[in-house]
């Protein structure tokens, strides 16, 4: 699940009312569909015996989320079972499903993680001769995918990680920031109806680099204090801009450029914020 989804699924949903499907249907069933998915998602509930050849339960959609080859491809639906009965696509769980992915992304980066299976895509087309083809390959299985091609663009775009330590002392670092941003997000899609685009797309890049950031910090990419840095500037930025304080927009910019000059601030944010512990 991506941030793309709400965009992809966006498309469907809008096209039921033109399809001659009430709004407010709409609207219901994408609910309900979506508070019965908190339901699904959880190995805390076992195998619901009866109860499975009418519903999907946690245990019937973990199958759908399982990398083992016996599991992959089935358990589509979300709420009734007879979909995947009437499609040929239904499994019961036999062993227990090992979670994930069937090539496990080499990376914890928040963008290689949205954009690394549209890349692959593209690179699957650029190997692809005749429309038909293409087409197969954008809209076809997933196995219609050579399987070397992800291996190859990890070594193109993931060749310059840096080795990660084998602990921090700060790991309640990254936890912060996750939490913050969870927060920040949640309160600015609750009042977005009150923000102008301006807050609106400022915060949006305030949560974003910082996803990207924990991403990095995990991979120990030598960038993290510049991104640190930007983000700094732009929680600056928008208070000043907030205050109608235009002109001292640029004021933590230059404080950051004498700080770092008279104090290595790059340094110190390596070995006393993040403290790094040797393997």
């Amino acid at each position: 699940i991506t941030t793309f989804q709400a965009l992809i699924r966006g498309a469907f949903w809008c096209a039921l009312p033109l399809l001659g499907f009430h709004p407010l249907m709409v609207a219901v069933i994408l609910t309900v569909h979506g508070a019965y998915s908190f339901f699904t998602h959880t190995q805390m509930i076992g195998k619901l015996g009866w109860l499975e050849n009418i519903l999907i339960t946690p245990s019937l959609h973990g199958i759908h989320h399982a990398s083992d080859d016996k599991y992959l491809d089935k358990n589509y639906g979300d709420v009734f079972v007879f979909w995947d009965k009437l499609f040929g696509t239904f499994q019961k769980e036999e062993e227990a499903p090992t979670y994930g992915l069937t090539h496990p992304i080499k990376s914890h980066s928040f963008l290689w993680q949205h954009f690394h299976y549209y890349l692959e895509i593209i690179e699957a087309c650029n190997r692809t001769s005749g429309f038909v083809n293409k087409f197969k390959v954008v809209f076809g299985s997933p196995a219609l995918l050579d399987q070397d091609i992800r291996p190859t663009l990890e070594r193109r775009f993931l060749q310059y990680k840096t080795k990660a330590p084998a602990k921090f002392k700060l790991k309640g670092y990254i936890n912060i920031q996750l939490v913050l941003s969870v927060i920040v997000l949640t309160v600015t899609t609750a009042f977005w109806s009150y923000l102008d685009i301006v807050d609106g797309v400022l915060i949006s890049l305030f949560v974003l680099i910082t996803l990207i950031n924990c991403g990095a910090l995990l991979e120990q990419r030598r960038w993290i204090y510049y991104l640190e840095c930007v983000r700094l500037i732009l929680v600056f930025g928008f208070a000043f801009y907030k205050l109608d304080w235009v002109e001292l927009i640029f004021l933590p910019t230059i404080i950051l450029m004498i700080l770092e000059r008279a104090f290595a601030l790059s340094s110190l944010y390596r070995n006393y914020v993040l403290q790094y512990e040797d393997a």
